[in-house]
C-alpha cells in the first residue's frame, strides 16, 4: 500500500458501515425491507416508500458505465499527477449508481454501457475504495 494523498471519505455513521463492507471485499447497498428498493448513497429513510426499515444486501458487483467526464485540469492538487483521469458513474445491476473509476481503461476508451465489475483498492489500512475494471466478453 503506497502513501495515499487523495481525499478520503469521512468514516462515520452509515458511510463507515458502507466502507466497512468494502474493507471486507464486499460491495453492499442498503435495501428497504418494506418495498425492496435499493439505495445508494446510504441514508436512514427509503426514498421510495419512506420506511426506515432496511438492511445491507450484497451487490452482484456488476454494472455498466452510465456516464463520465474527463478531468484534464484537476481542481484539487492531490489529483494533479493523475490527469487526465475520468471519474465515472457506474449503474449497478441493482439499479443504484456509484461514482468511481475504471482502473484498466484510459479515458478515451470509455463507452456508455461498457460492462464493468467491482474490484477493491485498499488505499489505507482503514479505507478500501470500490473501483471497477472492464468485463471483456
Amino acid at each position: 500500500m503506497a502513501d495515499y494523498s487523495k481525499p478520503l471519505p469521512v468514516l462515520e455513521g452509515l458511510t463507515e458501515e458502507f466502507y466497512g463492507w468494502c474493507r471486507k471485499g464486499e460491495l453492499r447497498f442498503q435495501r428497504c425491507t418494506e418495498c425492496s428498493a435499493w439505495r445508494h448513497v446510504p441514508r436512514e429513510m427509503c426514498p421510495e416508500c419512506g420506511s426506515t426499515d432496511w438492511d445491507w444486501q450484497k451487490s452482484s458487483g456488476r454494472g455498466v458505465v452510465f456516464t463520465w467526464t474527463v478531468a484534464a485540469r484537476p481542481l484539487h492538487p492531490a489529483f494533479a499527477g493523475a490527469a487526465p483521469y475520468a471519474p465515472v458513474v457506474v449503474e449497478m445491476e441493482e439499479g443504484v449508481r456509484v461514482l468511481s473509476e475504471v482502473i484498466d481503461c484510459p479515458p478515451g476508451d470509455l463507452a456508455i454501457d461498457m460492462p464493468v465489475e467491482v474490484v477493491f483498492d485498499a488505499v489505507t489500512p482503514d479505507v478500501t475504495l470500490p473501483k471497477f475494471k472492464r468485463i471483456h466478453r
